[in-house]
């Protein structure tokens, strides 16, 4: 299969699209993930949103904040709302997405990126390591990789 993967700087004329599908499948207003792409799209920050397209339907997304809602400000910028449509799970779009981050932040001298989830196993194949536990909202403590 061949996708586009883009910066929303590459297609800013879909951020509203794209807020809403951030939103669907996180369950953030979509005001929040506005204000984000808005500070991406007009240079006050470089922490940007990343896209995988299938012709015009976003299939797999995320982006980078300063802090995914936890409790340790220091460890910032976060990769956040990684997502991948299930029926193109698979098929090594989150991945692509991933590498794709790295590189682009890497090239704008920010490095390490910062992320928490619940997955074991799948952020390790991409370069990712384990750095350590983080309270966020949840009652439990969430994982939080690091990538150098």
């Amino acid at each position: 299969m061949k996708y586009d993967y883009i910066t929303l700087r590459e297609r800013p004329e879909i951020k509203e699209t794209a807020a809403e599908w951030f939103s669907s499948k996180w369950g953030v207003p979509k005001e929040a993930y506005l204000e984000c792409m808005e500070d991406y799209l007009s240079g006050k920050t470089e922490y940007g949103w990343y896209l995988c397209l299938d012709g015009d339907k976003i299939v797999g997304g995320m982006g980078v904040i300063e802090n995914d809602f936890h409790e340790r400000k220091d460890l910032a910028p976060n990769v956040c709302a990684v997502y991948t449509e299930e029926s193109y799970r698979g098929q090594g779009i989150a991945g692509t997405l991933l590498d794709m981050v790295v590189n682009d932040l890497r090239s704008k001298g920010i490095s390490p990126l910062y992320l928490i989830t619940d997955h074991t196993g799948f952020y390790e194949r991409y370069g990712w390591e384990f750095f350590c536990m983080v309270q966020g909202s949840d009652p439990e403590p969430s994982r939080m990789y690091i990538h150098k």
